[in-house]
C-alpha cells in the first residue's frame, strides 16, 4: 500500500523549513521566507497569486529562469501513466506558449532545467475520493539548495494533475526577457483538497452546447481544481442524448443538429477523466420531463398532462430502466442525480386512468411522487449507482429515502444540516449563493459560502461531500456561457479546496480579490473568457478601456 501522503515531501518538510532563512535577504526586504499554513496575510511581498490557495506553503525571494526545454523524468509506480504525460505536454504548451517561439540562444544556463514526477499509484480509477494531494518543490540547485529544480510528487495520477496546475500558476512569461520566471522561489507546497466532492453543472437542454464548447468548460475547470462535471442532459425543453435502446428519444432535441451521440458523451468523460474531472449525469424524474413524449407520447398522462411522466405504466419504468441501462456503460462515476425536484402533480389527479391508478393503491399524488422516486432510485441502485435527488425528496419524505441517497440542496440555506442529522450524505448548492444563472450575486457572497454552516459535529461534517456551483442555460449559451461560468466559480472553487481558516477569516477579503481578479486575468491569458470579477451584473463587459488587472 502506498503512503497516505508523499514521502518526499513529508520527509524534507521539516528539514526545508529549518533552513529556510538561509537564502540572502532582499534589499528593502523586512524577511525572507514566510511560512503560510492555513493562513494569508496580505501585503504586496506576501500577497501569493495561486487559485485555489494550497494548504501549506513557503516561499522566497529569488527569481527563477525555467528551460523551454524543461527535460521531464518521471518515476514511482504511476510514473509512466499516459494521463501524467499528456498532462505534461498540455501544461508545457501553456506555460511556454511565448517562450516557444523565440530563437534558442545557445550558452544560456537556466536555473529549472528538469522537473521530476514521482506517483505512488498506477491506479488510475477515478472515482470520488481519490487521493488528488501533491507536493511540488522549486528551487535551484546551487549550494544553497537541496533539492533539484522542480519536483512534483503525488500518491496517484491525479494528485500530480493538480500539481502540475499549481507548477504552471507559479510560472509567468516575462516579455522583456522572453522567457519564463519563477518569482519568490524556493517554493515548497503540500496540499490537498478540503472537500471531495468540487462540482460544477452544465444544463444542456435549456440550451445545446457543442462537444467542443464542453470540452471548454472541463478544461478550464481542470485550472481551479474543480473534480465533478454534473451534466444536466436533458430536460422538459429538450432531450438531445441518443438512447439505442429507445431510438426515438432524442426527437425531443431541439433539432437534428443539437444532439449528441453515444460517442460524444464518451467522448467527453474521457476528456474529463484526462484532467482528472467525473462526470455526474443527470436524468430528472418524474417531473422536467415533457420532452420525453415528443419520441413516445405514451409516457406522457395526456395530452394536455405531459409531466410528470405517467406513473401508471410500467412502460415509463422500462424506459427509465433502459435509459440507465444504457447511460452506466458511458459514465463510470459511482454516482447518478435522479432529480426529483419541482414535481407538480396536479394533472395526476385530472387524468382519469392515473387517478384511478393511484385511487386503486390507496394512494394520494404525494404517495405517488414518493413511489416513482423510490422506484427510479430501485433502478439506479440495481445498475450499481449511488442516487442523488434533489433536495425536495428529502424535505418531503426523508425516512422513505434509500439510505445511501445523496441530498442535494438548491433551495437555501440550512437543508444539508438537516440532512446530515439524520444520516445522509449532501451536497450544498444554495441557489442564492451558488446559481451562477443568478446575475446580481457578487463574487463575495459566493466565495464565503460555507457547506458546513450550522453543523457542529464532526461526524456530521464529514457527511458533507462538498458543494457545487450551478450553471442553468435558460439564459446563457455558447455565446456567454463561460463568462457567466468564471470567475464566479473560481470563487466557489476556493472555499471548496482550501483550508476554512485560511479563506474565512476577517482580513481575507482584500486579498482574496487581489487574488482572484489576478485568477481571471490567468484564464483571460488562456483563452477563458472570464468576466470581470467586480461587476455588479454578472458577465457584463467592461464599461471602457483599461487593463484587465484594473477592474
Amino acid at each position: 500500500m502506498p503512503s497516505k501522503r508523499p514521502t518526499l515531501f513529508f520527509l524534507l518538510f521539516p528539514f526545508l523549513l529549518s533552513i529556510s532563512r538561509s537564502f540572502p535577504t532582499p534589499v528593502n526586504s523586512s524577511r525572507t521566507l514566510s511560512l503560510h499554513k492555513s493562513k494569508l496575510h496580505f501585503d504586496d511581498q506576501s500577497l501569493t497569486l495561486l487559485w485555489p490557495l494550497p494548504a501549506q506553503y513557503t516561499f522566497g525571494n529569488q527569481t527563477l529562469t525555467v528551460d523551454p526545454n524543461l527535460s521531464l523524468v518521471l518515476s514511482g509506480n504511476g510514473g509512466a501513466s499516459g494521463i501524467v504525460k499528456e498532462a505534461v505536454q498540455r501544461y508545457k504548451d501553456l506555460i511556454f506558449k511565448h517562450s516557444s517561439k523565440v530563437p534558442s540562444t545557445s550558452g544560456v544556463v537556466y536555473d529549472i532545467q528538469k522537473l521530476s514526477i514521482i506517483v505512488q499509484s498506477d491506479n488510475e480509477e477515478l472515482q470520488l475520493g481519490v487521493d488528488e494531494s501533491y507536493s511540488l518543490l522549486v528551487g535551484k540547485n546551487d549550494e544553497h539548495s537541496i533539492i533539484g529544480e522542480a519536483t512534483i510528487e503525488a500518491n496517484s495520477v491525479y494528485g500530480a494533475l493538480r500539481g502540475l496546475e499549481t507548477l504552471s500558476q507559479l510560472c509567468v512569461f516575462d516579455y522583456g526577457a522572453k522567457t519564463v520566471l519563477v518569482s519568490k522561489a524556493p517554493w515548497f507546497i503540500q496540499d490537498k483538497p478540503r472537500f471531495e466532492y468540487r462540482g460544477l453543472s452544465l444544463d444542456t437542454s435549456r440550451h445545446y452546447y457543442p462537444i467542443d464548447v464542453i470540452k471548454q468548460v472541463i478544461e478550464s475547470m481542470s485550472y481551479a481544481k474543480l473534480n465533478v462535471l454534473h451534466w444536466h442532459i436533458i430536460d422538459e425543453e429538450s432531450f438531445p442524448l441518443e438512447v439505442p435502446r429507445y431510438p426515438k428519444l432524442w426527437k425531443g432535441a431541439y433539432s437534428k443538429w443539437e444532439r449528441y451521440t453515444v460517442e460524444d458523451a464518451q467522448e467527453i468523460v474521457s476528456y474529463a477523466k484526462m484532467r482528472g474531472i467525473n462526470v455526474m449525469a443527470e436524468v430528472d424524474v418524474p417531473g422536467h420531463a415533457e420532452s420525453w413524449g415528443k419520441g413516445y407520447p405514451d409516457l406522457w398522462p395526456s395530452p394536455s398532462c405531459r409531466e410528470p411522466l405517467d406513473i401508471s405504466k410500467n412502460f415509463t419504468f422500462d424506459v427509465i430502466s433502459g435509459i440507465l441501462a444504457g447511460m452506466r456503460e458511458i459514465f463510470p462515476f459511482k454516482f447518478f442525480h435522479l432529480g426529483g425536484d419541482e414535481v407538480n402533480t396536479d394533472c395526476w389527479n385530472s387524468t382519469p386512468h392515473v387517478k384511478q391508478w393511484l385511487q386503486d393503491r390507496n394512494m394520494t399524488v404525494k404517495d405517488g411522487y414518493q413511489y416513482f422516486v423510490l422506484k427510479a432510485q430501485e433502478i439506479a441502485l440495481s445498475l450499481n449507482w449511488t442516487p442523488v435527488n434533489w433536495e425536495e425528496t428529502f424535505n418531503t419524505f426523508p425516512s422513505k429515502l434509500n439510505p445511501q441517497t445523496v441530498v442535494h440542496n438548491w433551495l437555501g440555506p440550512g437543508v444539508c444540516p438537516k440532512a446530515v442529522a439524520k444520516g445522509f450524505r449532501c451536497i450544498f448548492s444554495n441557489q442564492g449563493v451558488w446559481y451562477l444563472d443568478h446575475l446580481d450575486v457578487p463574487w463575495n457572497e459566493t466565495y464565503y459560502a460555507e457547506p458546513l454552516e450550522g453543523i457542529k459535529d464532526a461526524s456530521e461534517q464529514r457527511l458533507v461531500l462538498g458543494g457545487e456551483v450551478c450553471m442553468w442555460s435558460e439564459t446563457a449559451d455558447t455565446s456567454d456561457v463561460q463568462q457567466t461560468i468564471w470567475p464566479r466559480a473560481a470563487a466557489a472553487a476556493e472555499r471548496l479546496w482550501s483550508d476554512r481558516e485560511a479563506t474565512s477569516a476577517p482580513d481575507t477579503k482584500l486579498s482574496a480579490l487581489n487574488r482572484l481578479e489576478y485568477f481571471r486575468c490567468l484564464l483571460n491569458r488562456r483563452g477563458v473568457a472570464a468576466a470581470p470579477v467586480r461587476n455588479q451584473y454578472a458577465r457584463r463587459p467592461p464599461i471602457g478601456a483599461g487593463s484587465c488587472y484594473d477592474q
